[in-house]
């Protein structure tokens, strides 16, 4: 059993003493900084903390394909991340390596090193050693056009991870599917989370990266969602490119933190990476690894941001995506495509991990995904 699942019973016991206590476990109106206990937004507030009760939930049953066709066999498959030091595509990649062994394929991982230069040398490598079928992981096909398009010509499927804003099958890049959650609903989600957490009076900044369509849109997203609520402020925008997260995440904090002080109360992030890099400051500032501002991640749910979490350091909630498990969802679109059948469609649902339901794990997938491939492949 996956070690979230072994919490379920002890966080409902402590949920319902809470309840007959007459408080939620996940409030925190006296420390949002708006000095009132009033709801900002009672209906907003009301639908907010009722989808954050959903997306906690941990008893979830796999709800992906459990059909499919057999495994082909003898395929070569190159799996392209922008950066490996995004933890997220490097997540995937081991995903994808785990099951490709199991359908007996052999499978490359090539760092781009966050630069598109980078990305079109994996390109090639991918052409030169004849690829059966290529994955490109964390960046958007817009950035090598000419190369998306040379293996659409060669008949060789191109998978998206975080490729493009939605899931699925796309005509124009042309890609087989893209492997994501709904960017719409990690965004409302994490938002949710704020507000509900806050009670809906909260001094919030978002990080961002706007150097691609994936992470500007769901940035835009969050903002969206945040404004739904009026007693939710928006006191920055954070632009730090993924790569320059490292470099550029301890300054940019610093300097919040002068700017707006007491007012920054909550945090949301497109990459859980840009908590680990800000925490320093945060530290160096004063600041209580559980106290504000609370931090959330929407994306990508990473080991380290589950420690930071679990830890209660510098992060209160992420909103992962099932890393693994998408990375054998990546094979089995393969293979759906190396058979000639379409897309399987699915789509994880979201989920918020906070130190109250993860059980102490490092990472979030469904309950028994595993399983369901290797009956589909028959392995």
């Amino acid at each position: 059993m996956h070690p979230t699942r072994k919490a379920v019973a002890t966080a409902v016991a402590l949920l319902a003493v809470a309840t007959a206590a007459g408080c939620d476990p996940d409030s925190d109106t006296n420390v949002s900084g708006s000095g009132s206990s009033k709801p900002g937004c009672p209906t907003v507030l009301a639908k907010a903390k009722k989808a954050v009760e959903k997306a906690e939930d941990v008893d979830v049953p796999w709800t992906g394909p459990t059909t499919g066709p057999k495994a082909v066999r003898g395929k070569t498959i190159v799996f392209i991340a922008h950066t490996l030091a995004n933890p997220g595509p490097a997540g995937v990649a081991q995903g994808v390596e785990e099951a490709a062994k199991v359908v007996g394929w052999h499978s490359r991982t090539i760092n781009g090193k966050g630069t598109t230069a980078g990305v079109k040398a994996a390109f090639e490598e991918a052409f030169r050693i004849k690829a059966d079928g290529i994955v490109i992981s964390g960046f958007g096909p817009e950035i090598v056009p000419k190369e998306v398009r040379r293996a659409n010509a060669a008949g060789i499927p191109v998978i998206g991870w975080h490729a493009t804003v939605a899931p699925g099958p796309s005509k124009d890049p042309e890609l087989f599917s893209n492997v994501t959650s709904r960017v719409e609903d990690v965004a409302k989600i994490s938002a949710d989370w704020i507000i509900a957490r806050s009670n809906g009076r909260a001094g919030v900044v978002v990080f961002t990266d706007t150097t691609s369509d994936f992470p500007r849109n769901k940035s835009e997203l969050i903002k969206k969602e945040l404004a739904t609520c009026s007693d939710v402020k928006l006191l920055d925008y954070r632009n730090i490119p993924i790569p320059e997260a490292n470099s550029r995440s301890i300054k940019e904090v610093s300097a919040l933190l002068k700017r707006f002080g007491d007012q920054w109360t909550y945090s949301v992030a497109i990459n859980d990476l840009y908590f680990r890099h800000g925490a320093p400051a945060l530290r160096a500032a004063g600041k209580a690894g559980d106290g504000a501002p609370f931090n959330i991640g929407a994306g990508d749910g990473d080991p380290s941001a589950f420690e930071r979490v679990n830890r209660k350091q510098y992060q209160a909630a992420t909103v992962p995506e099932p890393l693994s498990e998408q990375g054998w969802q990546i094979v089995d679109e393969f293979n759906r495509a190396f058979s000639g059948q379409p897309a399987s469609g699915y789509v994880a649902p979201v989920h918020i991990t906070t130190a109250a339901n993860s059980g102490g794990a490092l990472s979030w997938d469904s309950e028994g995904y595993r399983q369901a491939y290797h009956k589909i492949w028959d392995r």
